[in-house]
């Protein structure tokens, strides 16, 4: 470590722990915090279980990239069998996990979501300093919900990315409530935002944005533009994302199900994307389906920023995400008659739509910046503010900055 002169703080090693290295919604928020963190004078070492596409981000933002074996908690995994097969692979991993923070001189142990508890006990065992991002929230206290957030009573610190997020996960285990802090996620700002078209001629151009899993209610979309369809509107729908390993079914599905309108161009499927910007430029609405909770709705906010007319469902933290957007309209989950009506009144109504969608670019930029949320972040790992707090999209950190609290 190198020397220091006297008042100096010195360097922290923090070791950030995440489960994959797709780009999604919480990877890109990881790129978010290493960057910030990277800023504030941090060292930080980033394990993840493969290669992918995330790997070259990182380093980009100044993380070190390590290959680390990581269990991961999935819905498969809740079975006799599934807790066998999780269990043996974390008694595999656990020596290489153990080798990495205890070599690198790790200071504090990030677990990037709830969907890998053993570094959540790897890290404690060793006696580090431990934060818990969540970003998920399940509908309710059944056994996933409780898998997923007892773990979290390992963690010194809990960041959740909404407060329906903070408050499930409190409600499955009340003891984390002290420990909780809420930062929204920061979304960046598109260098320019193509404005909406004027006058909605044909066809009205929809777009899905995300995995393509039963739980984001791709399908509901599908249905939806059958319907505006078949009341006579020329719709079509764009579907930017893959599938997680294991769900290839789904999409076979959706295929099958949308053959004709796949075969008449109204329904295309455009794979993943690492970069949306240009899908959602060419958008003139964009849908958010879920039909189970979403810790917070990132491609809502991206739609947002991107001065986009939205429908969200009503679930999760996805009214949070669009709260106070004129140009967003919130449907009930997993109706498709009320997310076809929602687009209807959105495209009847478009001038007002439009006039709201370019208003809200700025509000919503403030109130989701990067900024905002990369100063909350590096206030959780290095101990501020409290438990409990509200850091929504950083607001209540800039305190804690000046009080020297950061490292830089």
């Amino acid at each position: 470590m190198p020397r220091h002169s006297r008042g100096q703080l010195p360097p922290r090693t923090v070791l950030v722990a995440h489960p994959g290295a797709d780009v999604y919604g919480s990877d890109r928020m990881l790129v978010t915090a290493v960057s910030g963190l990277v800023d504030a004078g941090l060292r930080v070492i980033v394990a993840l279980p493969d290669d992918g596409p995330l790997v070259p981000m990182l380093e980009t933002a100044g993380a070190d990239v390590r290959r680390c074996p990581t269990p991961v908690l999935r819905k498969s995994a809740l079975s006799a069998r599934g807790l066998v097969g999780l269990a043996a692979r974390t008694l595999s991993a656990l020596p290489a996990m153990v080798r990495l923070v205890r070599s690198e001189g790790v200071d504090v142990v990030y677990v990037n979501t709830v969907t890998i508890p053993a570094w959540l006990f790897v890290a404690r065992a060793l006696g580090r300093r431990v934060l818990a991002h969540v970003h998920e929230a399940e509908a309710d206290a059944g056994l996933l919900h409780r898998a997923l957030s007892l773990p979290l009573l390992a963690a010194h610190t809990i960041v959740a990315n909404s407060r329906y997020t903070r408050d499930t996960h409190t409600a499955a285990v009340p003891a984390v409530g002290g420990r909780v802090i809420v930062v929204t996620n920061g979304v960046a700002q598109p260098e320019t935002v193509r404005p909406t078209r004027e006058h909605l001629d044909p066809p009205v151009r929809l777009l899905y944005v995300g995995r393509l899993s039963p739980r984001k209610g791709v399908d509901v979309a599908v249905a939806a533009l059958r319907r505006l369809r078949e009341q006579g509107m020329d719709a079509r729908l764009r579907l930017v994302g893959n599938v997680f390993p294991g769900y290839e079914w789904f999409e076979a599905q959706l295929r099958a199900d949308g053959a004709d309108l796949l075969a008449c161009g109204a329904l295309e499927f455009a794979g993943y994307q690492a970069n949306v910007s240009a899908a959602l430029a060419d958008c003139d609405i964009a849908l958010v389906p879920s039909v189970e909770p979403e810790g917070f709705g990132n491609t809502a906010v991206e739609a947002v920023l991107a001065g986009r007319p939205v429908v969200v469902s009503d679930i999760g933290g996805l009214p949070e995400a669009v709260a106070g957007v004129g140009s967003a309209r919130i449907v009930p989950p997993g109706d498709a008659v009320e997310l076809a009506r929602a687009i209807a009144l959105t495209v009847v109504e478009w001038e007002r739509a439009r006039q709201a969608a370019a208003h809200a670019v700025g509000e919503v930029g403030e109130r989701q910046s990067v900024r905002r949320y990369q100063l909350g972040v590096v206030s959780a790992v290095l101990g501020g503010p409290s438990g409990g707090d509200e850091v929504v999209g950083g607001n209540a950190v800039a305190g804690a900055a000046r009080e020297g609290r950061m490292v830089g």
